[in-house]
């Protein structure tokens, strides 16, 4: 059979994109040449134009130059339409990689929504309202717990608090007809009114002997500082 009807040939792969566009490049760097080469040769022909003297030589060279400007002309034609192929498929080259793109962005949103739902199922919102409840409750706990451990031993839970302030205030009245001015007797408080000097007046230091009492005859002899004076027969026995 297989030498009758002959053996099935294995298709090739229709080539990519990007081969075309490799083999269309290089037809249009081939065709680059050849006008690099015609544009050579017209440069001659436009010396030797200028050179000659007008007649039959001057146009049998413009018939030269005229034939190499045509050649010109088509491979320029030549390559204006592989510059268009290249266009084409550089821009169905670029859609096809947006479209592998938006492929991929596809699977790993669907590959990330999956997981999500996986997550959202071991996590509910009813689970974490009963935590936050649970550590409300644990909160007041530990306050009371450290209300409780701060209580004075020294202080009865019976005495009236109205009781207290009224002997506060009581204490208060005391105070105030025995101290004036923070605390400091009258005796011994400086005038408040300075004089003209910005000084406090305070009382003036005792000078001289002090008053002898009525009906003392008899007084002993004081020193400059009012005390009984020593006899200086003692001192020198």
């Amino acid at each position: 059979m297989k030498r009758v009807f002959g053996v099935k040939k294995d298709k090739e792969p229709p080539p990519s994109i990007q081969d075309a566009s490799e083999r269309i490049n290089k037809r249009g760097d081939s065709v680059d040449e050849k006008i690099k080469k015609l544009d050579a040769e017209l440069s001659r022909y436009k010396e030797q134009i200028k050179k000659t003297r007008p007649g039959p030589a001057q146009e049998a060279v413009k018939a030269r130059a005229m034939r190499v400007l045509k050649q010109k002309r088509m491979y320029e034609g030549q390559r204006d339409m592989l510059y268009n192929q290249t266009f084409n498929l550089d821009q169905v080259a670029f859609a096809s990689e947006g479209i592998k793109d938006a492929q991929q962005t596809m699977s790993a949103l669907k590959s990330a929504n999956k997981e999500l739902k996986g997550m959202m199922k071991t996590v509910r919102i009813q689970d974490i309202d009963n935590l936050q409840d649970e550590m409300m409750d644990l909160m007041d706990v530990s306050n009371e717990i450290q209300e409780t451990l701060g209580r004075s031993y020294n202080v009865p839970d019976d005495i009236d608090e109205d009781e207290l302030l009224g002997e506060l205030d009581a204490l208060e009245a005391d105070m105030g007809f025995e101290t004036e001015a923070d605390g400091v007797p009258s005796y011994l408080q400086p005038d408040k009114e300075p004089d003209l000097d910005g000084e406090l007046n305070l009382p003036s230091a005792p000078t001289g002997h002090a008053a002898v009492p009525p009906g003392r005859t008899n007084a002993q002899a004081e020193d400059e500082l009012g005390l009984p004076a020593v006899p200086r027969a003692s001192l020198r026995g």
